[in-house]
């Protein structure tokens, strides 16, 4: 059996795999790097769960096979558009930082919209910027973004993504063994980003908020990629944070991270470790996240 030489979450690629890859690039080395990436995907029947080629997926490991000295790419035929600085000087359309405070009850029934058209995700990602302490996420593969309404005004924003890969103390409250994990970890959501503006200081929102992210996740996961998410993560610092409303909205702590990230395809301690919360969003949760039929 040959040795594995490099990993990229369910991908293993061995010395024959390399010899593949670097077949493939030679072959349609002139053609550029994407469609390198769709020809890899179809050979490897690697697609997402709506059906859709994982060509991003494939495309960075194809980078990372090049960082290790594995393979060699062909020049990219256009400039990569990552490389720009993003500012978000620019104020967005719809744009509202009026102050409200007091109770929850005060006003009107929050209502979650998910964020679909280009000015929305410009408003989403501007508030992201300028007011989270981490800043804009990163989102690449499945991921959602949620913004809460009271009236025309965002009073929150919720960032929905693919779940976190080495979660030892999420595996085993799951129940999953390796195998299975690789299979159905695309049935989990990780909040990667929560915010309420400064401005906003209503009481029991931020609990509320949650709720009824929460509540549309599943609907609008199965509209979006084609299947649905049995359970939500998160991960708390409590060097900032007490979690509270999370706990106020009956997410269970499980444990704590061991206080590494990943960079690139590899793991670097940084001893921040963090707490983890799930959240079930089916009552049969395990029954599905352990299902390894098929």
């Amino acid at each position: 059996m040959e040795s594995i030489l490099f990993r990229y979450r369910s991908r293993q690629l061995d010395a024959n795999d390399i010899a593949f890859v670097k077949e493939t690039i030679a072959r349609h080395y002139n053609m550029g790097r994407s469609h390198i990436s769709r020809i890899l995907c179809e050979a490897w029947a690697w697609k997402q769960p709506n059906g859709k080629l994982k060509e991003c997926a494939t495309r960075d490991i194809l980078l990372r096979l090049e960082e290790r000295g594995l393979v060699k790419l062909p020049p990219r035929i256009k400039p990569q558009k990552n490389n720009r600085t993003k500012t978000f000087d620019q104020i967005p359309l719809f744009f509202v930082n009026q102050e409200l405070s007091g109770l929850i009850k005060d006003y009107k029934e929050p209502k979650v919209r998910l964020v679909r058209d280009s000015q929305g995700c410009y408003l989403w990602d501007y508030l992201l910027y300028h007011y989270h302490y981490l800043g804009l996420p990163r989102l690449v593969g499945e991921h959602i973004r949620h913004e809460v309404l009271i009236g025309d005004q965002v009073v929150a924003c919720l960032g929905w993504a693919s779940a976190a890969w080495k979660i030892k103390d999420r595996d085993l409250f799951v129940g999953w063994n390796e195998h299975t994990k690789r299979k159905n970890l695309h049935l989990v959501a990780n909040n990667v980003r929560f915010l309420i503006p400064p401005w906003i200081r209503i009481k029991h929102l931020a609990s509320k908020a949650l709720s009824l992210s929460l509540r549309q996740l599943g609907s609008d996961w199965q509209e979006t990629y084609g299947h649905p998410v049995y359970l939500a993560e998160t991960f708390v610092d409590n060097a900032r944070f007490e979690g509270t409303c999370y706990k106020a909205a009956n997410w269970k702590y499980v444990g704590h991270t061991k206080g590494s990230a990943k960079k690139g395809n590899s793991y670097h301690y940084h001893g921040q470790s963090k707490a983890i919360y799930l959240y079930p969003l089916h009552r049969h949760f395990r029954r599905f996240l352990k299902d390894d039929q098929g």
